[in-house]
């Protein structure tokens, strides 16, 4: 029988999720949801022939519901995860994982104890390419340093609920993809990081970040992160001593500069939250470890801190604690 998925937020997001689950995939089903919004939720279930559920607690609790995917404000991930953990169901949650470090080594620790599987929705991770530029990372020779940009459209909306955020902007909401792929394509560590912090006024969730990293080799990471301005830029270069490569994942290519020639291609453009479904529901099935781990999100929500206390400082250094 196909895996019973309880989805819990019908946002923007959230919805493009339900969309995927209802095609269906091979070995999963969506059978319920949870929206705040109870009219808006209501209407999707009844069109769908879906549970709807006006509390988390009760979709949590629906025997038909095996397993539980979050896309929520993080405000709201600590309190389903803990819940979720005490019904013994995987979970899988939408980054980034929680508000804090704190938060997220709450419910890692939770999960980890009771046994009960917990995967972090880093999308990124599953794009093309982004994948691509990984295999391509050795034709630049030893690598230098990593640059990832991410520019995307002003969200007023981010700015009227600053509490989803625990008062946090660009840099947890969508910079923390690119901490994330620090660790993901050095398979390193950060170890200090210094940030700059910007926004559109006193008291304001920031709308850019300036960040320099420093994994536990000493390899040099530049971060740029903003919501300032139109259109969207998502790019991510490696720059080494025999040449340069680069990922764009909004134009699906990849491009390899040297000294003699500039080679460009395109690359295959699927829906990375499919990815992410067929990645987690295989997991299960097999009884393998999450191919993104709870811990994984925990670990860049622990260096966004660090970047806020850089930030807090004057832009200084802040060096992360070592296991």
């Amino acid at each position: 029988m196909p895996l019973g998925i309880g989805l819990i937020g019908l946002g923007r997001h959230g919805m493009r999720y339900a969309r995927h689950l209802l095609e269906p995939l091979p070995k999963a089903r969506l059978v319920a949801v949870c929206r705040r919004d109870i009219a808006a939720g209501t209407s999707f279930a009844k069109h769908h022939a879906l549970r709807f559920y006006q509390h988390y607690q009760d979709l949590v609790a629906d025997p038909a519901v095996q397993a539980i995917v979050v896309v929520t404000p993080p405000s709201l991930t600590r309190p389903i995860c803990l819940e979720a953990v005490r019904a013994r169901k995987p979970i899988l949650i939408e980054k980034p994982l929680a508000t804090s470090g704190p938060e997220a080594d709450e419910m890692v620790r939770a999960a980890e104890s009771s046994r009960v599987p917990l995967m972090t929705a880093q999308t990124l991770r599953f794009d093309g390419a982004i994948q691509a530029l990984q295999a391509e990372r050795g034709s630049v020779g030893t690598p230098r340093y990593l640059v990832l940009t991410m520019r995307a459209v002003p969200r007023p909306d981010i700015l009227r609920e600053p509490p989803d955020y625990a008062g946090r902007g660009v840099l947890l909401e969508i910079g923390v993809h690119l901490l994330d792929l620090v660790r993901f394509m050095t398979g390193e560590e950060v170890a200090q990081v210094r940030c700059e912090l910007s926004g559109p006024g006193p008291g304001k969730p920031e709308n850019l970040a300036l960040v320099s990293l420093r994994t536990t080799s000493g390899l040099a990471c530049v971060l740029e992160v903003s919501r300032v301005s139109a259109g969207r830029t998502g790019r991510l270069e490696w720059v080494g001593d025999h040449g340069q490569v680069s990922a764009d994942w909004i134009g699906h290519r990849l491009s390899h500069l040297t000294s003699q020639a500039v080679k460009e291609w395109s690359v295959t453009d699927r829906p990375t939250i499919v990815a992410v479904l067929e990645g987690f529901v295989t997991a299960l099935e097999r009884g393998d470890p999450m191919p993104v781990t709870g811990l994984d999100g925990q670990r860049a929500v622990e260096v966004a801190d660090a970047c806020y206390r850089s930030a807090e400082q004057g832009g200084g250094p802040v060096a992360l604690a070592k296991e």
